[in-house]
C-alpha cells in the first residue's frame, strides 16, 4: 500500500521518473526487510546458529550496512558517515545477523529523516565505548525515538498503524525487524545518544581474547 501510494503521488506531480524510482526503492526495502524477518525466525528457532560466534571488526560491520544502505540514503537525500570513536579489537558476534539488524534499522531512519525539515539530513553509523561494552548503532541530530515511545511501540505493534508515530507514519517495519533479530542473538536495542545525536542501536561486547594489545 505505502508502495502504491509513493508511485501516485509521484505521477500527480508530473514526474513519471521520481514515480518509478519511488517504486523501485520501497521495493527494494519491503524485500530486505521480509528477509531480514526471516532470519530473525530462524535465529529464534535454531539457537545453535544464533550464537555461532565470528570475530567481527566493527568498522567493518559498520562499513558493509553503509555500503547497502546507500543507494536509498541516495534517493531520499541523506548523507551517511561511518564514525568508529577509539580503536577496537574485533568482538565476537554472529555477523549477518548483526549487519542485517543495522541496515533494517537504517531504512527505517532513512526514511524517518526527511520529515524533520533539517536543510541537512545526515546519518551516522557509528560505535563508541560505553560502560557495557561497545555502543554500536546510527544516529541522527534529531531525536527520532525516546525511550519511552520505543516501549510504546512495541506494546502497540501489531495492534495500531503507526505504533511509531513520533519516528514514522508507516509500521515501522525496519525497527521491528532489528529488534527481533537482536532480541534473538540475546541482545537489545535500545535508544542510544552520542556527541549530542539520538539514535538506535545494541551494545557489542568484547571478547578479551580477541582485543588488540
Amino acid at each position: 500500500m505505502q508502495i502504491s501510494r509513493r508511485a501516485e503521488a509521484g505521477l500527480l506531480l508530473g514526474n513519471s521518473d521520481e514515480a518509478l524510482a519511488l517504486v523501485h526503492d520501497q521495493s527494494e526495502i519491503a524485500l530486505q526487510l521480509i528477509e531480514g524477518y526471516m532470519l530473525s525466525m530462524r535465529l529464534s528457532l535454531d539457537q545453535n546458529d544464533a550464537f555461532t560466534l565470528e570475530p567481527v571488526a566493527v568498522s567493518s560491520m559498520l562499513y558493509d550496512a553503509a555500503q547497502q544502505l546507500t543507494p536509498i540514503a541516495k534517493s531520499y537525500g541523506v548523507e551517511l558517515e561511518v564514525v568508529t570513536a577509539g580503536r577496537y579489537g574485533p568482538v565476537a558476534a554472529h555477523q549477518q545477523g548483526f549487519k542485517t539488524a543495522l541496515v533494517s534499522l537504517g531504512y527505517a531512519l532513512i526514511e524517518a529523516l526527511p520529515a524533520t525539515n533539517r536543510s541537512q539530513l545526515r546519518l551516522q553509523l557509528a560505535a563508541h565505548k560505553c560502560r557495557y561494552g561497545i555502543a554500536t548503532g546510527l544516529y541522527a541530530d534529531s531525536e527520532l525515538l525516546t525511550t519511552e515511545a520505543l516501549r510504546r511501540g512495541h506494546q502497540l505493534r501489531g495492534r495500531a498503524r503507526q505504533p511509531l508515530p513520533q519516528l514514522t507514519h508507516t509500521g515501522g517495519a525496519g525497527v521491528f525487524v532489528a529488534d527481533a533479530i537482536l532480541q534473538a542473538l540475546g541482545t537489545k536495542l535500545k535508544v542510544s545518544h552520542y556527541r549530542n545525536l539520538s539514535g538506535l542501536g545494541t551494545v557489542l561486547q568484547p571478547n578479551p581474547q580477541l582485543q588488540l594489545v
